[in-house]
């Protein structure tokens, strides 16, 4: 069976290919803005067309309705005029189909989510893409292909070193396990990778790796102070401690940006300034994605069935005492990955309800209590007289409802 997946490797350009593909990245961002701009125009003169009584196929086409070639054919017949250096610079023809297919994609989704049509949270309409705002490229099908297991092929750019070992992915490629459906390149600290959008058989990495059947089950409740505590089903408890990687940067942080305030604009030093701030964000970053992917990969490969709590993690962070420290923690990405690799292992996950009062519940006799409050690490149950710590118990609690569930 096969699944889609995203396999980044780090690049290592020389000096003339990282300025052509600062370029594409510099196109990609123009062609994305024009066909914003060109979406606008349309619907405005479309609104105006109305007031007059203009109706049916008179009215001006607004290019979402036919979203990608509508866009592609906008671009194709005003770049010549508007962007005569498009021509000139020897840039991918690639990259703009891609860049029309990305705003296509937007508009589609905001026209779906103000619908209903669209399940999760409520889409804006695409914004203005800003230089600030980070340089990237994507290219189609496998037009971004690897060579061999250290080397990359670009579109216009050439033959790319790669800093890791591709051999995962050449590997099944050779033998038509997996297939790269796209790619994005992106530029972040002054260092460059390359994301493949692959489409692979994992049976057998899937099977290798299954949770056995007897696995105990387990309820995880999250938490700041402790970021998930353990419950199994075999009465065994366990702690896992996030590094938190934002707090612990948050000295190096203030003192390079201080520097970066400080320094004169346009000048070497400032570019320095840029580029250590630009780093410490980065191995911030790094630090917690590794942290994510190692701790949710080991717990779907040990649990037969895992109980998580629901968090509005949006309503969370909007808390100014508390939204450094949810936004470090990362729950959202931690629940993720917790379904996409559960799919992959056979393990099973189950999400409660929002409204669950799993931290409030009485896991003896089920009284809830409603005077509960966040800074009460420990309490003690009116109607039994149990005393229960907070987490531990919401945890316990988690685990009693997927059992309940499972059994039902």
């Amino acid at each position: 069976m096969s699944h889609k997946q995203g396999l980044r490797y780090e690049l290592a350009p020389d000096a003339g290919q990282a300025v052509l593909m600062g370029r594409h990245c510099g196109l990609s961002r123009v062609v994305e803005n024009f066909c914003l701009e060109t979406v606008r125009k349309k619907w405005a003169q479309r609104k105006a067309e109305e007031t007059y009584g203009i109706t049916g196929d008179q009215l001006t086409r607004v290019p979402w309705s036919a979203p990608a070639p509508a866009l592609e054919a906008e671009w194709r017949a005003r770049h010549p005029e508007l962007f005569p250096w498009f021509g000139e610079g020897k840039l991918s023809s690639r990259i703009p189909k891609e860049a029309c297919r990305v705003r296509a994609a937007g508009f589609s989704n905001y026209l779906k989510s103000k619908q209903g049509k669209r399940k999760g949270q409520r889409m804006g309409f695409p914004t203005w893409r800003k230089r600030k705002d980070g340089s990237r490229f994507r290219c189609d099908a496998d037009r971004a292909k690897p060579l061999d297991a250290r080397t990359v092929r670009l579109p216009a750019i050439g033959d790319v070193v790669v800093r890791e070992d591709m051999s995962w992915l050449t590997g099944r490629m050779a033998s038509g396990q997996a297939r790269i459906l796209g790619a994005t390149i992106r530029e972040q600290a002054g260092r460059w990778w390359i994301s493949f959008q692959v489409e692979v058989d994992r049976d057998e990495i899937n099977e290798r790796h299954r949770a056995a059947a007897d696995a105990p089950k387990c309820g995880i409740d999250l938490g700041l102070k402790t970021f998930s505590v353990i419950r199994n089903c075999d009465g065994t408890r366990e702690e896992i401690h996030a590094p938190k990687p934002l707090k612990a940067a948050l000295r190096a942080l203030r003192q390079a940006n201080r520097k970066l305030s400080k320094s004169t604009e346009g000048s070497k030093n400032r570019n320095k300034a840029v580029r250590r701030v630009g780093r410490l964000h980065l191995r911030v970053a790094d630090r917690r994605r590794d942290f994510l992917y190692k701790t949710t990969t080991g717990l779907t490969r040990t649990k037969s069935a895992i109980a998580v709590e629901t968090l509005h993690v949006k309503g969370m962070v909007r808390n100014r005492r508390l939204s450094r420290a949810v936004s470090d923690a990362g729950f959202a990405e931690f629940v993720r990955q917790l379904e996409c690799k559960a799919d992959w292992y056979g393990s099973r996950l189950c999400k409660a309800d929002r409204w669950f009062p799993s931290s409030k519940q009485c896991g003896h006799c089920h009284r809830v209590n409603r005077a509960l409050a966040l800074a009460d690490r420990a309490w003690v149950c009116t109607g039994c007289g149990t005393v229960h710590e907070r987490d531990d118990n919401a945890a316990r609690n988690l685990l009693e409802a997927m059992l309940a569930d499972l059994t039902v």
